[in-house]
């Protein structure tokens, strides 16, 4: 008797305790699939960089068509190129207390090397446009510190490190007349 009272009152307050948590809902659910599971920071800041290139610098501009004479865009941004740097030397996956790297950004110099605009053509999804190439050299000027703790604990220290690469920032210019708003594909 004391065995069945006990087992209802702890299913009373399970059922309770899950019914005020706010992860079960009334009506139609996904069941188990419904109830929230922890992402790990890790994935977490990989998706989030993921979604952040890909709104900032994954697109390609249709811009209006070319009146007078026609200059490149923007050169790239500062994150552009730290972000690159990062692809290029990445210093996380390190293990704390084993190795680890930091790196202190002394300068970034970024110089136009090409600007021209390709004939007119037509481009499926567009229509008409010409491809404007603008290509920028960027130099990365920084200081890199490697601290290794296990087997012998020593610090490399490269005060003069540069690296130096090309970013192509490619855009359309719409051909022919009209005013359209100008989409992102």
């Amino acid at each position: 008797m004391k065995k069945t009272i006990f087992l209802c009152v702890a299913g009373l307050t399970v059922l309770f305790t899950v019914a005020l948590t706010g992860c079960l809902a009334y009506g139609p659910t996904l069941g188990i699939a419904s109830i929230p599971a922890p992402v790990s920071p890790y994935l977490q800041g990989g998706y989030e960089d993921m979604a952040w290139e890909k709104e900032r610098y994954s697109r390609v501009a249709i811009l209006d068509p070319i009146v007078g004479e026609c200059v490149g865009m923007d050169p790239p941004s500062d994150d552009q190129v730290v972000r690159l740097l990062e692809k290029i030397r990445p210093v996380s996956g390190a293990v704390p207390g084993l190795e680890i790297t930091y790196r202190n950004i002394k300068g970034i110099t970024k110089d136009k090397i090409a600007d021209y605009v390709d004939p007119p053509r037509h481009y499926p999804l567009i229509g008409p446009a010409q491809l404007h190439h603008v290509h920028y050299k960027c130099t990365v000027y920084f200081e890199e510190v490697t601290r290794v703790g296990f087997p012998v604990p020593h610090t490399v220290r490269n005060e003069d490190a540069v690296e130096v690469f090309y970013i192509d920032l490619d855009h359309l210019h719409r051909v022919g007349g009209g005013q359209a708003d100008s989409p992102l594909m």
